[in-house]
C-alpha cells in the first residue's frame, strides 16, 4: 500500500511540483492549498508525512506545525518544512516548532525525495 503524504502549499506551481514528484515514486501525494484546512484534512487522511511550506497567508507554516504538534492524536505524523527561508536561525526555530526534516527552497530534487523516505 502506498504511503500517504499530504502536501500543504500555497503556490499553485510547487504544489504541482511535489505532488507529480511524490506520485512518480509511488507514493499517495493530497494536495491541500490552504494552511487553513491542513489541519482537518490532517484528521481525515491521517497521513504518513506532512509536506509543508513556511510561508503561507492566513496560518503559517510554522503556526500549522505548533498546532499539529501540540495535539495528541497527529503529534506522531512527522513533518518536513519547505521554506525559502534560508538562515541558521530560521532552521532552529522550525526544528524548535517540532519539524522533523527541513528542506530550503529551491529545493534539490534528490535531497527532496531522500528527506521524504528517511521520514517515513
Amino acid at each position: 500500500m502506498a504511503k500517504k503524504v499530504l502536501v500543504v502549499e500555497d503556490n499553485e506551481l510547487n504544489l504541482k511540483l511535489f505532488c507529480d514528484l511524490l506520485r512518480a515514486h509511488e507514493f499517495e501525494a493530497e494536495p491541500v492549498r490552504d494552511g487553513r484546512e491542513a489541519v482537518a484534512r490532517t484528521r481525515e487522511c491521517m497521513p504518513d508525512l506532512i509536506i509543508m511550506d513556511i510561508q503561507m497567508p492566513y496560518v503559517t507554516g510554522y503556526e500549522l506545525i505548533l498546532e499539529l504538534k501540540a495535539d495528541e492524536e497527529l503529534r506522531r505524523i512527522p513533518v518536513m518544512a519547505v521554506t525559502a527561508y534560508a538562515g541558521r536561525d530560521d532552521e532552529e526555530r522550525i526544528r524548535a516548532a517540532g519539524a522533523e526534516a527541513y528542506v530550503s527552497k529551491p529545493i534539490s530534487l534528490v535531497r527532496f525525495m531522500e528527506t521524504v523516505r528517511a521520514l517515513i
